[in-house]
């Protein structure tokens, strides 16, 4: 074999990996559930200003896991979830009230909300809150009627 053709050949070996590589990058994404931030496909939640980006399981089916968007200045009535679930802030600061105490959260901050307990929620600062949810079951917002 001649050297053209060794580089002939590596030349094509290399085409043939770049363009597969979108498809085992996707590959490797469902079998290790690695999710660059860039990947997120974040849609709207129904309600004006809040967010949400699945990365594992169905919200609408059973357990998930997603992260939850408020836009800056954003304010929850008092509502609750059916089922439990585990929060860590990720970006911007969240006020979170429950028993009617606040709790300021910065990112980094956790916090668990279980049996229905009611809460409310508001995105202070400069920065969109976002947060990182593990929901038990699937995912609804029942707003605590007056």
């Amino acid at each position: 074999m001649t050297q053209r053709t060794v580089l002939a050949l590596l030349a094509s070996t290399a085409t043939i990996l770049t363009s597969l590589a979108p498809v085992a990058d996707a590959q490797e994404a469902a079998k290790t559930g690695v999710r660059p931030v860039a990947e997120l496909n974040w849609k709207g939640a129904g309600v004006p200003g809040v967010a949400t980006a699945v990365v594992n399981g169905d919200m609408a089916k059973g357990a998930s896991h997603f992260y939850l968007r408020y836009n800056k200045g954003f304010v929850s009535p008092v509502h609750y979830h059916t089922p439990d679930h585990h929060v860590t802030t990720v970006t911007g600061t969240l006020v979170l009230t429950v028993d009617g105490k606040e709790h300021r959260l910065a990112p980094g901050s956790y916090f668990a909300l279980i049996n229905k307990a009611n809460h409310a929620a508001s995105c202070v600062g400069s920065d969109d809150c976002v947060m990182f949810i593990d929901a038990r079951g699937p995912w609804d917002v029942v707003v605590e009627k007056k």
